[in-house]
Parts: structure tokens; C-alpha cells; sequence
């Protein structure tokens, strides 16, 4: 190398995120506006934390931190990205690529750590709560952000190093809307082999570190959870926790939609697409998440905005007083109370003699909103939702098993899953459509408790059966030459049986326990299906059983899928990187690929659904999140394995032909 580059390109031309005429003012708008909140978001996170001391602890400094990287994350290539959308040709010079990746790669990397070290505090804060201001003083938090950011900065330096180093010929077209790593990789007329086993090592060890911690730190905390007596506690640890777990769950979600993907052309054209909700949405949501799911945020917030008002009195302009000082009442805060209008020092203590010595015999859905004007947009809106879901299961369910080369493992666990994803839509799908357009949506106690033991049933057998498939892949690209072996139809058989067994078995126990409490005049059930959460609510009896069984049961539920998830993962990255070929790095990945997003889909949507303040409010905002665990993900996962999977694409088509033909002759 004579210079810095040998490379003939100097600049490069950025394709942006599509070429057709027709979709570029739509997109501009609506990625500014993306832009304009993000900053906004961040930006208001950031100043609210400076100007609120009782916002000045530990946590709220790495929130702090997370915005601020948020901010500067987005000021990297949103600018560039909407240049592309008004000018016929978006170019960019070969040091401002590099610099535009080397500031990707510190941010993205930064924020790795930055979320380890917010899991880590939630850790000291929950489990060693009279050592957390020794444990986390402002030295050790500002030496955890320097190392966030050195690593942050290391990563970086290693990955634009590296890509200085190769050289770019005649072809200067990045079919991206930024200088990301795999589309340069793509431009280079050099070998990528070494560029990309440092990827792998970088990657892989930002994110085993990251993950590892994270799940360590969340894992002690379930256990020092499990051994608090009083509920309130309870709520207080899951509260602090909630949003910290959506922010991880989409950040590595996001990620992985966006890069764990094979590395042929067109899956760039997908992955561009993909990438759009980990460049933009994320950094959009976080303050989001942050400011709706925060009491302390809110209270900031409200305070804020009344020293703003109670300085601003536009009157005063008129009168002439703008500017004098004004006597401050303070207001009286009174509680919420309880969605019943019976006083719970009132609610009788009974006993139970049968069954359910419960005085309700049926119970009201509440739905989803009582506004009457968005009934029927709403109704028309689940109702396409639902159409599509029992469509595209049942079109995978009779794909598969039309077409005798997709009789294999991985496919009989995708016959399962989406035959589970039918059956889940089917039990509370037409109840919440009922609530749209009657008046009183009744449902019996016993179809109740019918309902709750089917939902929990389907919820807790997809959760083992994505687990069955994480550990199918693994055997498939880490023990190829025993595949057969070790994965037969008997075998194949036998784990599902299994997986719809630990359904079964979490489904039994949960109703059983249900069955013991006592309901007493309140009936209205706040949701538009039987949920846990929602019945706990209207016992008139001590729920602390239900509450321990509901921690013991989900915490057994994701701790053994997660982990065996993780451990697949791990092993499957470990053996990708022993493979010298580029094409078998891309065959592995590929048949990864639909599976983690389906993955990242059912546990993000859950924990969005669940790890949440149990106040009646929140319940009001967990119906609504639900929507995405129990509508949207159902929905979702057929087009996730069939528009990123070619074999079902090939076998759609071959059946396509064959109805032709029949309909011909």
C-alpha cells in the first residue's frame, strides 16, 4: 500500500433504500418524521435527566448515556440516508465511508455494553440493595461508561481497520442507504476471508459477553424475586426491570432481523429493508419505552411542564405581567381508586366448599377500548389480521404436507408450529371480534377457565417447540454426517410430544390454582381474553399462591428454553466459524435465519406483554401491547418462513403450477 487505500474507487455511489420513483416523497416524510421524534425523544430524555436531581442515580445515568448514543447513532446516516431520496445520485467520498462505519460500529458497540451495565444495576439494585450506593458510586458507574465506550471504540478501530485494507475496484455502488459492513464486503475485488473471520470473532464476542452478563444478571435476580414474600415487592422489582428487558429484547431482536441473514445478493435488498426498524425505529422507541413505562420519568415529565406553564401565562401579555413572579399552590394528589365499586375491606372472606365457591358464574370482557368509534375500523382491522393468520398457517400446514421433500425434521417442527399458531389465534380470536360489535361480550366462568387452560397450553408448547428447533439446527450444521441419526421421525415425534406434554402439564397448573379462588360481585374482566394477570385482579382472596406458582412456572418455562436456545446458538457460531467457505457460512446462516427472528418475535412480544407495573393502568397498556404477542406474531410467522425460506418458496410454486394445470384441463 502505497497510501492509506490502494483502491482505484475514491467515492462511492449510496443506492439508497429503494429505486422506484413512485415510493420515494412517501418514505422521505415519513423517515424525516421517524428522525424528527428520535431526536426529539432523545434529546428530551437527555435534558429532563440534567434538569431533575431526584433523577440523578445510577440508572437514569446510563439512560443518560443510552439516549445520548441514541441521538448520535441516528446523526450518523439518517441525513445521507434521506439525501438519497431527493438526489439523483448520493454520493459519498471513501474517507467519509469509512468514517460513517467506524462511528456505526462505536455506537452500535457502545450500546451493547451500555445495556449489559444497565442489567448489571438492575442486578445490585434488586439483590444487594444496602450495598448499591457503595457497589454503584458515581466512580464505578463512570468507569463501567468508559469501558462501554472503549470497547465501543477497539470494535470500531479493528473493523475500519480492516476495511482500509481491502481493495475496491471499478464497482463503487453500495446497494445500502449507508456504508455498512457486508455491502462493502461485496464492492471488494480483494479476498474478504480474513476481514470476515474478524467479524465473527468481534461479533461473537460483543455479543456472547453482552448476552451472557445480561442473562446471568436477570437470572439471579429471578431467583432473589422467588424469595420475596410481599407482591408490592414484587411489582417494584419487575417495574424497574420491564423496560431495560424490552430495550434488550429489541435491540438484539433488531439486530439479529438485520444481520443474521445469508450474504448473496438479494438477501442485501431484504436486509436493507430489515435494517430500517434497528437504524431507525429502535432509536425511536427507546425514549418511548422509557417515558411511557416510567413513573419517575413521568413525574420529571409532569413537573417539567408545570414550571413551563406556571411560567408562562400567555393573559400576562395583555395585562402586561409577563416576566413577575407567581404565587405557587400546591395541589392535593389523590389515589386511583379500583376498577370495582365495592371497598375491598369489604369483600367477604369465604371458604372454599366445592370447587369454586366463587358468587360469579360469568364474567364480561372489556375488550380492547370502549370508545364506539373505533369498533368497526377495529373489528375489520383483526379480522384481516385473523383471516391472514388461519390462511397462511393452514397454507404451511397443507404445503408441508403435500409435498413429500419438505418430510423432514426441520420442517416437521415448522408443521407444528404453525398448526399451534392456528389453534392459539382460534381460542380467543373470535371472542375479542364478538366484543366489536355486541354490547355485553359475556363468557361463562367455566368456558373461562376453558380459555385460559388452551392459551397457556399453545403459549408454553411453541415456546419448548422453538426450542426443539434451535437444537434441530444445531445437530444439522454442527453434526451434519449424524443428522439422520440422530434426528429420525421417532426421535422427531418424541420431543414434540414432549413439548406439547410441558404444555400441558403449565396449563393444568396454573387453571387448578385459579379454580381455588374466590370471585365475589366484580366480574368485568379488563382484557379482551382470560388472562392471569386480569383474573388475579378480581379475586377477592389472597393471591400470593397463584402469584409464587405463575413466578415458579414462567421462570421454569424460559429459563430452560432460553438457555438451550443460547447454548444451540453458540455452538452453531463456534462451528460457522471453523467453515473456510463462503457459501457454506451462507447456507448456515440462512437456515438460521427465519428461526431467530421467530424467536426474537415470541419472547420480545412476550416480555413487552408481561414485564409490566401490575396497577390497573398498566393493565389498560398491556392489552394493547398483548396484541402484539397474540395477534401479530401468529400472523407474522408463516411470511417470515416462507418469503426468506426457498424451499417453501419452491414448493408454493410447484403447487401454484399443479392448481394451474388442473383448472386448464
Amino acid at each position: 500500500m502505497a497510501m492509506r487505500n490502494d483502491s482505484s474507487v475514491i467515492e462511492f455511489i449510496l443506492m439508497g433504500l429503494t429505486e422506484k420513483a413512485e415510493l420515494q416523497p412517501p418514505l422521505f416524510f415519513l423517515l424525516l418524521v421517524n428522525y424528527v421524534v428520535t431526536v426529539m425523544g432523545n434529546l428530551s430524555l437527555i435534558n429532563l435527566i440534567c434538569l431533575n436531581s431526584h433523577l440523578h442515580t445510577p440508572m437514569y445515568f446510563f439512560l443518560f448515556n443510552l439516549s445520548f448514543i441514541d441521538l448520535c447513532y441516528s446523526f450518523i446516516f439518517t441525513p445521507k440516508m434521506l439525501m438519497s431520496f431527493i438526489s439523483e445520485r448520493n454520493i459519498i467520498s471513501f474517507a467519509g465511508c469509512m468514517t460513517q462505519l467506524f462511528f456505526f460500529c462505536f455506537f452500535v458497540s457502545s450500546e451493547c455494553y451500555v445495556l449489559t451495565a444497565m442489567a448489571y444495576d438492575r442486578y445490585v439494585a434488586i439483590c444487594k440493595p444496602l450495598l448499591y450506593t457503595v457497589t454503584m458510586s458515581r466512580g464505578i458507574c463512570s468507569l463501567l461508561m468508559s469501558g462501554s465506550y472503549m470497547m465501543g471504540f477497539a470494535g470500531a478501530m479493528v473493523h475500519t481497520g480492516c476495511m482500509i485494507r481491502l481493495n475496491f475496484c471499478d464497482s463503487n455502488i453500495i446497494n445500502h442507504y449507508m456504508c455498512d459492513i457486508f455491502p462493502l464486503l461485496q464492492l471488494s475485488c480483494s479476498s474478504t476471508y480474513a476481514y470476515e473471520l474478524v467479524v465473527s470473532i468481534i461479533v461473537g464476542t460483543v455479543v456472547i459477553v453482552s448476552s451472557t452478563v445480561i442473562i446471568l444478571s436477570y437470572a439471579l435476580i429471578l431467583f432473589k424475586v422467588l424469595h420475596m414474600s410481599s407482591s408490592k415487592d414484587w411489582s417494584k422489582a419487575f417495574s424497574t426491570c420491564g423496560s431495560h428487558i424490552i430495550t434488550v429484547g429489541l435491540f438484539y431482536g433488531f439486530g439479529m432481523l438485520t444481520h443474521v441473514k445469508p450474504s448473496f445478493a438479494g438477501s442485501v435488498d431484504q436486509g436493507k429493508s430489515f435494517s430500517v426498524f434497528y437504524t431507525n425505529v429502535f432509536p425511536m422507541l427507546n425514549p418511548l419505552i422509557y417515558g411511557l413505562r416510567n413513573k419517575d420519568v413521568k413525574l420529571a415529565l409532569k413537573k417539567t411542564l408545570k414550571r413551563i406553564t406556571s411560567n408562562i401565562d400567555f393573559g400576562d401579555y395583555a395585562m402586561g405581567n409577563f416576566g413577575r413572579p407567581k404565587i405557587r399552590v400546591c395541589p392535593i394528589c389523590s389515589k386511583n381508586l379500583p376498577h370495582s365499586n365495592i371497598p375491598q375491606n369489604e369483600f367477604p372472606k369465604m371458604r372454599m366448599l366445592a370447587r369454586n365457591d366463587s358468587l360469579v358464574s360469568e364474567f364480561i370482557l372489556a375488550g380492547l377500548t370502549d370508545r364506539p368509534e373505533l369498533q368497526q375500523p377495529l373489528f375489520y382491522l383483526f379480522l384481516m389480521i385473523y383471516i391472514v393468520t388461519v390462511v397462511g398457517n393452514l397454507g404451511l400446514v397443507v404445503l408441508i404436507g403435500i409435498n413429500s421433500h419438505l418430510h423432514t425434521p426441520m420442517y416437521y417442527f415448522l408443521f407444528n408450529l404453525s398448526f399451534i399458531d392456528l389453534c392459539y389465534s382460534s381460542v380467543f380470536t373470535p371472542k375479542m371480534l364478538m366484543n366489536f360489535v355486541s354490547k355485553k361480550n359475556i363468557i361463562s366462568y367455566i368456558g373461562c377457565m376453558t380459555q385460559l387452560f388452551f392459551f397457556l397450553f399453545f403459549v408454553i408448547s411453541e415456546c419448548y417447540l422453538l426450542t426443539l428447533m434451535a437444537y434441530d439446527r444445531y445437530v444439522a450444521i454442527c453434526n451434519p454426517l449424524l443428522y439422520k441419526v440422530t434426528m429420525p421421525h421417532e426421535m422427531c415425534s418424541v420431543l414434540t410430544l414432549a413439548a406439547y406434554a410441558m404444555g400441558f402439564a403449565g396449563a393444568t397448573v396454573h387453571p387448578g390454582y385459579m379454580l381455588k379462588l374466590t370471585f365475589c360481585n366484580a366480574n368485568i374482566i379488563n382484557h379482551y381474553l382470560c388472562d392471569i394477570l386480569s383474573l388475579l385482579q378480581l379475586s377477592c382472596t389472597s393471591t400470593y399462591v397463584n402469584e409464587v406458582v405463575v413466578l415458579i412456572v414462567v421462570g421454569i418455562n424460559i429459563t430452560i428454553p432460553s438457555f438451550t436456545i443460547l447454548i444451540s446458538y453458540i455452538f452453531i457460531l463456534i462451528s460457522i466459524l471453523h467453515i473456510r467457505s463462503t457459501q457454506g457460512r451462507s447456507k448456515a446462516f440462512s437456515t438460521c435465519s427465519s428461526h431467530i427472528i421467530a424467536i426474537s418475535l415470541f419472547f420480545g412480544s412476550a416480555t413487552f406483554m408481561y414485564l409490566k407495573y401490575s396497577s390497573p393502568e398498566s393493565m389498560d397498556q398491556g392489552k394493547v401491547s398483548s396484541i402484539f404477542s397474540t395477534n401479530v406474531g401468529p400472523m407474522l410467522n408463516p411470511l417470515i418462513y416462507s418469503l426468506r425460506n426457498k424451499d417453501v418458496k419452491v414448493a408454493l410454486r410447484k403447487a401454484l403450477i399443479k392448481i394451474q394445470r388442473r383448472n386448464i384441463f
